[in-house]
């Protein structure tokens, strides 16, 4: 049971954890908006696919923002604790105060546990959401948007020219539209003093032109006979259908995933495949390509035979070779038969190591990159408990609970954390080191210090004590 100064202090943690956390989800969606902001606006989107998108974007955020948050409030709150002297009275008590640091211990394995569940299970979905969203989006054409004196064609069979626009009553002055030739529709080019637009529905659009003439281009019998033909009108309505500019869905499952769209038992079922198929190609490889001294390079000793036995008179002067098995063959034609056999196995050798070097480098790198992620699921999550051990005891040592010094000892822990996690990723997509090591080194080396600063302040541990003398 929770005595009432751990129920107070745990209370202490719940108002600047809440406020971090929706700062820095706010901060993250508006960084979001920011960078794809000019791929959602002209394209006439309904405002529910809008939300969709920004509602599946928000998973990651909460990756990342729940350990700010920890780390913040936990520094608040243990300062402001340690600020108020309520951790000398506790000490003064005789308690000791990794008691305190206990409850928000388990609260912040708790919250690992959500977290890793979270990044494991529901974000790989929300992320492959969002970019099957995002591909589709991406395909989306323009939405019917006409601008003065310039040319529109997104609109299938159509190009509108609009002189000028007026903006009071959105009247369409000097209009031009050029009709392609289909198989039910002539070439034509339509031209109006003024004109304006009406959708009685979502699929369909009337342009309605007055004063103007139609020149329709008539094909004759042969392909080169064609007739001109201009007629004038006082009115005239032209129809379109928008169907092709309205946004369509597919099927997210039918979309390839990628290692940030799949589950850790998804991504280890794939290295285990890869895992398989390299030992595979590389036992096909040892068996086409013998590694026996005596024969370096996989022959047919048959037709090596029979080539040998060949008792043919040659009037070609022996060649005089460095290779002792070339210098046994005392027939010329079979010295050049024998080098030019030995030139085709070594091309043969070189393009068969070329593809196994080729296919085993992507399939490295492929399972280094799956792994990292795997490493990554967790990783970042553990952060979670790395906090609240560096928070706790940093809180109490600063005696300040003011949110400025909060934020600003969090952002250089943050600013640690972060560049190594990234950092480390491209280090182990490289191969040049392992991917559990790109992921977990900086968790090691922040838990050794939390360690040791929650000993710090627990108990009469002082790590100089390692190097001084007993007296």
């Amino acid at each position: 049971m929770l005595n009432s100064v751990q129920k107070d202090l745990l209370k202490k943690h719940l108002g600047p954890f809440l406020f971090c956390f929706f700062t820095m989800m706010f901060i993250l969606l508006m960084q979001f908006l920011m960078l794809h902001v000019d791929k959602l606006v002209g394209k006439g989107l309904p405002i529910m696919i809008v939300l969709e998108l920004i509602v599946t974007n928000l998973a990651y955020m909460v990756v990342l923002a729940v350990p700010v948050a920890i780390l913040v409030s936990t520094l608040m709150a243990f300062g402001k604790f340690s600020e108020w002297n309520e951790l000398t009275a506790v000490r003064a008590a005789g308690i000791n105060p990794f008691k305190l640091i206990l409850p928000v211990l388990i609260a912040g394995t708790l919250l690992f546990a959500f977290t890793a569940y979270f990044s494991n299970l529901i974000l790989p979905e929300a992320n492959h959401k969002a970019r099957s969203l995002f591909l589709d989006i991406r395909m989306q054409k323009p939405a019917f948007d006409l601008q003065e004196s310039t040319f529109y064609q997104d609109l299938e069979g159509y190009t509108f020219l609009i002189k000028e626009i007026d903006a009071e009553t959105d009247s369409l002055i000097d209009v031009r539209v050029f009709q392609a030739e289909t198989d039910g529709r002539d070439r034509a080019v339509v031209s109006a003093e003024r004109g304006w637009l009406d959708s009685p529905d979502q699929f369909t659009l009337s342009l309605f032109l007055e004063n103007g003439s139609i020149l329709r281009y008539l094909p004759g019998e042969r392909r080169d006979d064609e007739t001109v033909e201009r007629s004038f009108f006082d009115r005239y309505r032209m129809s379109f259908d928008l169907s092709d500019l309205a946004f369509s869905r597919s099927n997210p499952d039918q979309r390839s995933r990628t290692d940030r769209t799949m589950s850790t038992e998804a991504m280890l079922a794939v290295v285990d495949s890869l895992r398989t198929e390299r030992e595979n190609e590389y036992r096909s490889f040892t068996e086409n390509v013998s590694e026996s001294d005596d024969i370096p390079i996989f022959s047919d000793v048959g037709r090596t035979l029979t080539l040998g036995e060949t008792r043919e008179l040659d009037t070609l002067r022996v060649y005089d070779s460095e290779f002792y098995s070339v210098n046994q063959l005392f027939n010329p034609t079979l010295q050049i038969n024998s080098l030019n056999r030995a030139i085709n196995a070594m091309d043969s050798y070189h393009a068969d190591l070329d593809r196994f070097y080729t296919n085993n480098n992507w399939r490295t790198f492929k399972i280094a990159e799956l792994l990292v992620e795997v490493h990554k699921k967790f990783s970042i999550p553990f952060a979670c408990i790395l906090f609240v051990l560096l928070g706790a005891p940093i809180g109490m040592l600063t005696r300040n609970g003011n949110i400025g010094v909060a934020a600003l000892i969090s952002s250089g822990i943050l600013t640690l954390f972060f560049i190594s996690i990234i950092q480390g990723e491209k280090l182990a997509d490289r191969l040049l080191i392992s991917p559990m090591t790109g992921m977990w080194a900086v968790n090691l080396v922040l838990l050794t210090a939390g360690v040791l600063l929650t000993l710090r302040v627990s108990t009469s541990f002082r790590l100089t004590n390692l190097w001084s003398r007993d007296q």
